[in-house]
């Protein structure tokens, strides 16, 4: 309509305006809460809060909502999408109690990286009817019995968008695990005596020198042909001004991982049965929920 308005007279370009104010008028200012969320362990594509808040500011200034909140998630890495959302929990309580019209986020992927979820929070915002704003796409739109392909587009996308972040997970999972066979080392904090640098590992002078410490305390025995315990080891370190990795206390078992391959390996698979009983447990919980929720909604149909 650009062009074509330079050719029309007064009268109508007066009339344009009228009808632009009009539309502008006729379009509420809502009450938005704006929804940010991360990984607590940084995100793969650095999309970080700063980057969030920017991209919805901008969505939200021509429209001229009014941001009573802005909410900050930091999820767990490696949590379920339904554990430690108190944010969003927050931002959907007040959308249920009146104290917002809707909700605004970056994108569907940082409102849930999971589809059902997703949904599920979509659909508390609209049964109490509340608005939601993707600041990449506008007003996500509730379900309409006469429009199925709405729903239809909707979920296909998220799908998809699911789909893509676990083939890039999956890639990254094997890249690791064929550097690690390859030169050892693939990600993840450093041993003692060692520091990442241009994703390969390096000597730290001050560490590898307090490790050749604990090494030659370790040889020595006394008379009765014992060894220097590990606690003895960590008071003679301290007393050396010799640091630990975090510059926190020697311990016994700090020094046992740092000199016994054997108890090192024994504690990195203790540590990842852990993880993966965290993960299964996570599991469990999320299983237990979604048969809540259809138990629930059978007791009311009954």
């Amino acid at each position: 309509m650009g062009i074509e308005t330079l050719t029309w007279d007064v009268d109508v370009i007066s009339i344009t305006c009228t009808v632009r104010i009009m539309n502008k008028h006729a379009l509420p200012r809502l009450r938005l809460v704006i929804y940010l969320r991360v990984s607590t362990k940084g995100q793969v594509d650095t999309y970080g809060f700063p980057s969030q808040l920017k991209d919805c500011k901008t969505w939200n200034k021509p429209h001229n909502h009014r941001i009573v909140e802005v909410l900050r998630e930091e999820a767990e890495s490696g949590a379920t999408d339904e554990e430690d959302r108190p944010e969003l929990a927050r931002a959907l309580d007040m959308i249920a109690n009146g104290d917002a019209d809707g909700i605004l986020f970056p994108n569907l992927d940082r409102l849930a990286r999971e589809l059902t979820i997703q949904e599920a929070a979509l659909s508390v915002v609209w049964a109490h009817g509340g608005r939601a704003f993707g600041a990449d796409q506008g007003e996500i739109l509730p379900d309409d019995d006469s429009d199925p392909m709405r729903t239809f587009v909707r979920q296909v996308m998220g799908a998809a968008a699911q789909l893509e972040r676990g083939l890039i997970k999956n890639r990254l999972r094997k890249g690791r695990a064929a550097k690690g066979a390859a030169d050892g080392y693939a990600y993840g904090a450093p041993r003692y005596g060692f520091k990442a640098e241009k994703k390969a590992l390096v000597e730290v002078p001050d560490e590898t020198a307090g490790e050749a410490r604990a090494k030659e305390l370790r040889a020595q025995v006394d008379e009765n042909g014992k060894q220097t315990s590990y606690r003895e080891i960590c008071r003679i370190l301290k007393e050396e001004n010799f640091k630990t990795k975090r510059g926190g206390e020697w311990r016994p078992s700090t020094i046992a991982k740092m000199l016994d391959p054997e108890y090192r390996a024994k504690a990195n698979e203790r540590d990842a049965r852990a993880r993966q009983a965290k993960r299964d447990d996570a599991v469990m919980r999320k299983a237990a929920k979604a048969r809540s929720r259809f138990s629930d909604k059978d007791a009311g149909e009954k």
